[in-house]
């Protein structure tokens, strides 16, 4: 197809009334988005709070088991006197 082809083509489909729409979609289509908004907020709302517990679950670790400090040697035996 050519381009003065094609353009021919949608010409004629813009000029042509719109096919009619069935009764009931806008409210069907309302009805879905809102569902959709739902899930998403939930979905949302669901990862925020289990990155909250990661973050809480991963402090008290880090507090507990306080991996910054070096562990006490336990290779070498004590010093005793000479």
């Amino acid at each position: 197809m050519t381009r003065m082809n094609r353009e021919a083509t949608v010409r004629r489909l813009l000029e042509q009334s719109p096919p009619p729409v069935p009764p009931g979609l806008h409210a069907e289509a309302a009805r879905r988005g809102a569902r959709l908004l739902r899930r998403r907020t939930l979905a949302r709302r669901a990862m925020w709070l289990v990155l909250l517990a990661v973050t809480v679950v991963f402090v008290v670790w880090a507090l507990t088991v306080r991996p910054w400090v070096e562990p006490p040697s336990e290779t070498t035996p004590p010093l005793t006197v000479w």
